[in-house]
């Protein structure tokens, strides 16, 4: 069941940016696959106003002066002289990223302009202990045709070993970076059977160029409202009751409004427990996570110390007080995709012994960023943009989570065959630990996957 978020202008006026679109019209650039399409001389002048802009970004803002030792000014300009050289706009993008990688920073990487088409794989990978996993498998894909299936442990990707830290690269040069046709994996079933399938995606080509100016007849602009309501839905925060004992809130990421927030609490300080499921959860909003701790604790909690390159503020949640304060069991649920606001979340639960978190050790992602958004061209105009850590957060025990995770309370990962029979122990485990009774079957059967039609 979806509940209150970031209302829907706001989001359509985002959401104008990140399609890199002008309201007069114009053709976005580099709009052709990355990998595939040439390089003009316009092109590698654009990829040179992209290096500079976001080195001045990250030369103005970013949180460490000294930026972890590298030489920022002699780095940019080899970068720079690599993109001369450049034969393709997906090697100046890879040039462009990689200097940024380069700071090993969760939250600090390149966002590329984006591409007028959008590339569906059909299934998904996750990172358990230390393998990699098919999680999840589109009905109707050429995953599915080709038999790959839940369960099947993932060995490597286009001849790369998948671990916790090639996972996270090769999600961003397949999702954001270089999306591609398809990928070449290796798989080894729960039998111990290993095989090697060419997955394809699906690929549909999406319109080159929106008229927002409303002169169509606000097709393009109501095609707009109605993919954001899509991915609404696809995203949706989900809950479920077990009578007056139990309410588990499925939390896809930290996007709410303080409306929606306290809507959510209202529904469980009607229970004697909750379990705040953020397996998957990549983090958001920093104003949502003061909102839900506010909602969780009757006295105010020092989250940590945003430390910035001139200062050091600390961040506070403060409590909603008297009967808005869920007083209940509490226990959090993580995974290897739980990031940012949801591991400051049940890091902060462990050090104030509020409850109990089980699962996964989490991302260790967790900086404070902010994105900047730029724009190249006059007629035909190019939108692109970096996000960089502008403080890292320094929890109260005086440790940094970033590259470290939180480490669970109860470690507990569900095995290949508790995959491929979509049971869910880890969800059933926490309805044991408050009192409440959950097989694993139903607990798997809780949360249905949503996929893009």
């Amino acid at each position: 069941m979806a509940t209150n978020k970031t209302p829907l202008f706001l989001r359509i006026a985002a959401r104008l940016v990140v399609l890199a679109l002008a309201l007069g019209g114009a053709q976005p650039g580099f709009t052709a696959p990355a990998g595939a399409q040439t390089v003009s001389s316009i092109d590698r002048d654009r990829g040179h106003v992209m290096l500079m802009q976001i080195r001045d970004d990250i030369r103005k803002n970013y949180y460490d002066g000294a930026f972890h030792g590298m030489d920022l000014e002699a780095r940019f300009k080899a970068a720079d002289e690599k993109i001369k050289t450049a034969d393709t706009l997906g090697q100046i993008f890879g040039i462009i990223a990689q200097v940024l990688s380069e700071l090993n920073d969760s939250h600090t990487f390149f966002s590329p302009p984006p591409r007028a088409s959008r590339t569906d794989y059909g299934w998904q990978m996750e990172m358990i202990g230390e393998d990699c996993y098919v999680v999840a498998v589109k009905p109707g894909s050429d995953a599915e045709a080709k038999g790959l299936k839940v369960g099947d442990q993932v060995l490597t990707v286009a001849g790369f070993r998948v671990d916790r830290d090639t996972l996270g690269k090769l999600r961003y040069l397949y999702y954001t970076l270089r999306p591609q046709p398809g990928m070449r994996v290796v798989v080894k079933s729960p039998e111990g059977q290993q095989r090697q399938l060419d997955v394809m995606a699906k690929v549909t080509q999406t319109k080159r160029r929106l008229d927002l100016t409303g002169s169509d007849g606000g097709m393009d602009i109501m095609d707009l409202i109605r993919e954001i309501e899509g991915e609404d839905r696809l995203n949706a925060h989900r809950y479920y009751e077990l009578g007056d004992d139990l309410l588990v809130w499925k939390m896809p990421g930290f996007d709410l409004s303080d409306q929606g927030v306290d809507d959510m609490m209202n529904k469980a300080r009607k229970h004697k427990a909750l379990i705040l499921d953020l397996r998957g959860n990549p983090g958001g909003r920093v104003a949502m996570l003061l909102r839900l701790l506010g909602c969780l604790f009757d006295h105010d909690v020092k989250v940590g110390d945003a430390k910035r390159r001139k200062d050091s503020k600390p961040m506070i949640a403060k409590t909603r007080g008297g009967d808005r304060v869920f007083k209940g069991d509490l226990v959090v649920l993580v995974d290897s995709l739980s990031a940012s606001a949801a591991e400051l979340l049940p890091r902060v639960v462990q050090l104030e012994k509020r409850g109990k978190v089980i699962g996964d050790r989490t991302a260790g992602a967790v900086m404070e960023s902010i994105h900047y958004q730029h724009q190249t061209g006059a007629d035909t105009v190019v939108f692109y943009g970096a996000s960089v850590t502008e403080a890292d957060i320094i929890m109260p025990d005086g440790v940094s989570l970033e590259h470290t995770g939180v480490t669970p309370d109860e470690a507990l990962l569900p095995t290949a065959a508790e995959l491929a029979a979509k049971r869910d122990p880890v969800l059933a485990r926490a309805a044991t630990m408050v009192g409440a009774k959950l097989s694993p079957e139903k607990a798997g059967a809780m949360f249905p996957i949503e996929w893009r039609k």
